[in-house]
């Protein structure tokens, strides 16, 4: 047996040979390098063999650092050895060497497919492994289109369709490195080789046991790809389970992770740890989700359980997308408003009610609708983070302990107070540098939707926030005969006087006066799709008096809207 951990540098010819057939086990993360991590790679390997000019002067050249790589290697006489931290670094020097050989000479083939596949010997037994095998899920692929000799060339002439993204990042890294190499001669590339076997150096960290191998993972650099909670998280959960279930449930794990994206997996996990802990991260995702979820429950229960449905949730929360029979639209509605909010610590109450009454529509409309009045109303009171996760903590238990969510003293309604500061905020300055996007966008384009009576859709490339009265008007313009400065100073930054615009801004037009405004900047093609707009477009002037009537009608479309008075 191997001492508990056992560390040493060593040159990649020591490393790609018969001592080690590096296996990526089934629970790790994807292949997820991307053409610039495999480009800096080579760029760095190039830079350090940018004074040797053959391959007799590479012996005498300074070894250069390659990063580190983390095993599971539980004798020293075995050759299995399972990557816990280094695949990425593995797999593209796996494609580097893949891409020199399929360039040699045939001499150089031979001499360069030893670090892909280790040579067959039938009479020794032995099988002629390939040194690295890939994740499952990866492995033909890899074998067939990378690893195996003269595959590789066909590979980058042709454009295969509909790939993993594990696999197109392969694909991308196999094109992109091929063609770096191939613009070398044939000296350089032979140079280059030999100075990636000889002279390039990993620290190769050996444990004997999964456990001090992960605390290992969780600690160390890696080089270009910032290792993820769940990265972690997912080796904890899925490297224990027995190797029969494995498979299953890395294949779930993965699925989930594919359909939300990386980083929105990393969200879901930090939503389903508020759903448990309800109260402010304090430590580490992961440290927190182990000791408050994971530690309390079996770990297949746990992707059973608990993140399969919360998938599914954030899923439906994050893209406006559930679906029932009939009325799914009411809830889609008000989640389309929640997600143009500048944060998103309304979702795991939103999740935790979904899974909850994941098929009761009426009900689910109904939260979703008193949701969004209370996201927005600290939205737009500027609630602080503090403030709006103790709410929603609130919300949270309410909902875990059946409570009324309707009765006047549920959290997840709006108080008196709460109404009153929400109106003032809606009545005052909406307009400046730090608010103009992070309030003025969501809010003007929630009562826009509200003043078309909801069927208003947004997809347009662009969409800007306009002063009607502007800014900075001309000295000689008619903006500073209709009003006086403190006229100006009161209402240039209120909500009647912005709308919305489906162009970019034009600092020109935006001076215009009011009626050269409305017919050649607020309408594009004798038209604007916004309702909002159109009002402004409908009036014959612009002065206090007008602006003074609107503010009062928008301010009763939004008390109607989210029931204020």
């Amino acid at each position: 047996m191997l001492d508990l951990i056992k560390a040493h540098e060593a040159p990649v010819v020591k490393i790609f040979k018969n001592d080690y057939r590096f296996l990526i086990p089934p629970y790790q993360r994807p292949y997820a390098w991307t053409t610039d991590q495999a480009g800096e790679l080579l760029d760095d390997i190039l830079y350090a063999m940018r004074s040797i000019d053959s391959m007799d002067r590479v012996n005498a050249a300074s070894p250069y650092f390659l990063g580190s790589v983390v095993l599971v290697k539980e004798s020293a006489d075995e050759a299995r050895a399972e990557i816990v931290d280094g695949q990425q670094r593995i797999t593209t020097l796996t494609i580097l060497f893949c891409a020199l050989r399929e360039l040699a000479t045939p001499t150089g083939v031979q001499q360069l497919h030893k670090y892909v596949q280790e040579d067959s010997d039938p009479f020794a037994g032995v099988t002629g492994n390939f040194r690295l095998v890939v994740r499952e899920r990866d492995k033909d692929f890899f074998q067939d289109n990378i690893q195996e000799t003269g595959r590789l060339r066909e590979l980058v002439e042709s454009t295969p369709a509909n790939l993993p993204d594990s696999q197109q990042r392969m694909l991308e890294n196999a094109k992109h490195l091929w063609e770096r190499v191939q613009k070398l001669d044939d000296r350089r590339r032979d140079t280059l080789a030999a100075f990636l076997v000889q002279r390039c150096m990993l620290v190769v960290v050996a444990a004997s046991d999964r456990a001090s191998a992960y605390r290992i993972f969780s600690v160390m650099n890696d080089r270009g790809l910032d290792l993820s909670p769940t990265d972690i998280l997912k080796a904890d959960v899925i490297g224990p389970m027995n190797p029969e279930i494995q498979s299953k449930y890395t294949t779930k794990w993965e699925d989930f992770e594919e359909e939300v994206g990386r980083d929105g997996f990393r969200n879901l996990f930090a939503h389903i740890r508020m759903i448990y802990v309800k109260k402010k991260i304090r430590g580490t995702l992961q440290q927190e989700f182990q000791d408050e979820i994971l530690k309390k429950m079996d770990n297949a229960v746990f992707i059973d359980k608990v993140l399969e449905p919360y998938a599914d949730a954030y899923d439906v929360m994050t893209r406006s997308r559930y679906e029932s029979p009939a009325g799914s639209d009411r809830v889609n509605k008000y989640l389309r408003y929640l997600n143009r909010l500048d944060n998103f610590d309304w979702i795991p109450p939103a999740m935790a009610f979904f899974k909850k009454f994941p098929n009761n529509t009426d009900s689910l409309a109904r939260f979703v609708r008193d949701l969004e009045r209370l996201a927005y109303g600290m939205f737009l009171v500027r609630a602080d983070v503090n403030r709006r996760l103790n709410r929603y903590a609130d919300v949270l238990r309410a909902i875990e302990r059946d409570d009324d969510l309707y009765a006047d003293a549920s959290p997840l309604q709006l108080s008196l107070e709460d109404k009153k500061a929400v109106l003032d905020a809606l009545d005052g300055q909406l307009y400046d540098r730090n608010r103009v996007n992070r309030v003025g966008m969501p809010l003007l384009l929630r009562l826009d939707s509200a003043l078309a009576a909801g069927g208003a859709t947004y997809d347009h490339p662009i969409v800007t926030i306009e002063h009607v009265l502007p800014q900075h008007p001309d000295a000689a313009s008619e903006w500073m005969t209709n009003f006086s400065e403190d006229e100006r100073r009161e209402w240039t930054g209120k909500l009647a006087n912005l709308v919305l615009l489906s162009r970019r801004k034009n600092s020109q037009a935006q001076n215009y006066d009011f009626e050269r405004k409305k017919r050649e900047y607020f309408q594009k093609n004798g038209v604007t799709p916004f309702a909002l707009t159109t009002q402004v477009v409908n009036e014959s002037e612009w002065t206090p008096d007008v602006l003074g009537r609107r503010q009062r009608r928008l301010m009763d479309t939004l008390k109607k809207e989210w029931r204020l008075g």
